[in-house]
């Protein structure tokens, strides 16, 4: 459903200076409801995201900038170690580390194009109140005036755009304010207690924040993601994001969380909707992702689930956002196999979802050699298989299997640790046009029983293979006699006409 623009005059929200351009939305949730996913997402099935910033720097793993003013944790430890005290040495100085001298946004694109990426996303600012645009209202703390030096979004956005991908940002901003509440604190134990971290400097508030006029406990009893903030911080968020929209009108904008501050937040999704339809001729073509499924139950926005899956065919498109190990770079980790990314791709998809993938760049900004070797792995098997990925749709039922009642799939967010390598037990369907496409999630030996397709097959096809296959069907189901050899890596896809 197309919503055209110019239905609805300017709006001035009455809580704070909130204004929204002429288009079809307010910043209120009844007239976010009539929003609909647009096409383009529901058929691209695969994005790659950069989420990349000054705390990949130290290459220490996941919330730097919080957790090196948190006593006694290894990330304050590798601080000490490498930096200084952090009363002494701060993460106003790990930014001035971080150089991005080894990033090619263009050769990276070129690899992530050639890997099925049909969107990019960049980071466009994190919790630790950076933004990595030549931002307006951050004028010191920012990619451009600061760090590398450069408008990292708008570079990630000219080389996405130029090979024809859909782009988008992500912001964390929203839980910033009570998340770097620890630059505040100090140590309670050893030769520098009482000493206060460089948080308190006045003169780096606009980095780390100002706690003036919230309850004296604030900073003791911030919870890490408890979006408390006063209203002057609101109403920064939502300029900010606002300024991120208006320089680089991103196809997708990802919060961190459900949509924040009420008014605020719902204000921002309204602006980026009336953006979109005001660049693309009334019809709205943007995507706003929200983890809230209170949010997302009726238009709004599309579901996030972070590093997990729905249950079920999900009724509107979703998406999965995960990493291949940790978020931001972290040097000696474990990453996921191909196989495992695989198997979450198609898994994803036959539920209706996109997976949204995270290969985190060191501060330098070029991939490891590890990372390089599992992206030429996806490129292979996308290769071969992905014409039963892109522009499909569920079908009546999204895989068999033993998996399909495990309690690893209880549909919440962060239940991908709890999976196991899916085998050729476990078939998963996606469908196009007069084609069911069956996801062999692992190599048979011999024969393989599709028990799923109740109708007559009229002729069966094994991706990447020239040759015809030998098959036949019975009331146990579509009966196929596989090569000897297989097409490719990972996971197999008969392609099943049905029409």
């Amino acid at each position: 459903m197309a919503v055209m623009a110019g239905a609805v005059p300017a709006l001035r929200a009455q809580v704070t200076n909130l204004e929204i351009a002429k288009g079809p939305f307010v910043g209120t949730r009844e007239s976010l409801k009539a929003y609909r996913t647009p096409e383009w997402f529901r058929d691209a099935k695969f994005g790659i995201w950069a989420h990349w910033g000054p705390q990949s720097a130290p290459e220490a793993g996941d919330w730097y900038a919080r957790n090196m003013y948190m006593e006694g944790s290894p990330q304050y430890k590798f601080h000490v170690e490498h930096y200084g005290h952090p009363s002494k040495v701060g993460f106003k100085d790990v930014i001035a580390t971080f150089k991005a001298d080894k990033w090619d946004p263009e050769h990276l694109m070129d690899l992530y194009v050639k890997a099925g990426a049909k969107y990019f996303v960049s980071m466009g600012v994190h919790h630790d109140n950076f933004d990595m645009w030549n931002s307006k209202y951050q004028a010191r703390w920012n990619a451009a005036a600061s760090g590398p030096k450069k408008d990292i979004v708008g570079m990630w956005k000219q080389a996405a755009r130029k090979r024809g991908l859909r782009f988008g940002v992500s912001e964390h901003l929203s839980n910033s304010f009570d998340w770097m509440a620890t630059s505040h604190m100090s140590d309670k134990t050893g030769p520098f207690a009482g000493a206060p971290y460089d948080g308190v400097d006045p003169q780096y508030a606009d980095l780390y924040h100002s706690y003036e006029g919230m309850p004296a406990d604030f900073v003791q009893t911030a919870k890490q993601m408890g979006r408390v903030a006063p209203d002057r911080w609101k109403q920064q968020y939502f300029d900010r994001i606002r300024d991120l929209i208006d320089q680089h009108q991103p196809d997708l904008l990802y919060t961190d969380g459900g949509i924040p501050f009420e008014q605020y937040g719902l204000s921002l999704v309204a602006y980026e909707f009336n953006a979109s339809a005001k660049a693309h001729g009334g019809k709205v073509e943007a995507v706003y992702n929200s983890k809230s499924r209170t949010d997302c139950v009726e238009g709004t926005c599309v579901l996030d689930v972070e590093r997990g899956l729905v249950n079920k065919i999900w009724p509107d498109a979703w998406q999965t956002d995960t990493c291949i190990g940790g978020w931001h770079y972290k040097k000696g980790i474990t990453y996921k196999t191909p196989k495992t990314i695989v198997d979450m791709l198609v898994d994803i998809v036959s539920r209706n979802g996109n997976l949204l993938l995270n290969f985190p760049l060191p501060g330098s900004g070029e991939l490891d050699a590890e990372e390089l070797q599992i992206l030429a792995s996806i490129t292979a098997w996308m290769h071969v298989n992905s014409e039963g990925i892109y522009g499909t749709r569920p079908w009546k039922v999204y895989g068999e299997g033993p998996s399909l009642s495990a309690a690893a799939e209880t549909g919440t967010g962060f239940n991908e640790r709890n999976r196991k390598a899916l085998t050729a037990e476990e078939i998963r369907f996606t469908s196009k046009g007069r084609h069911v496409y069956a996801f062999v999630m692992g190599w048979p030996s011999g024969e393989i029983v599709v028990k799923s397709i109740g109708v007559k097959a009229h002729n069966v096809e094994l991706l990447g293979h020239r040759g015809k296959l030998k098959w036949s069907q019975d009331e146990a189901g579509l009966k196929v006699e596989m090569p000897g050899e297989r097409p490719c890596d990972h996971v197999v896809t008969l392609k099943i006409g049905v029409g």
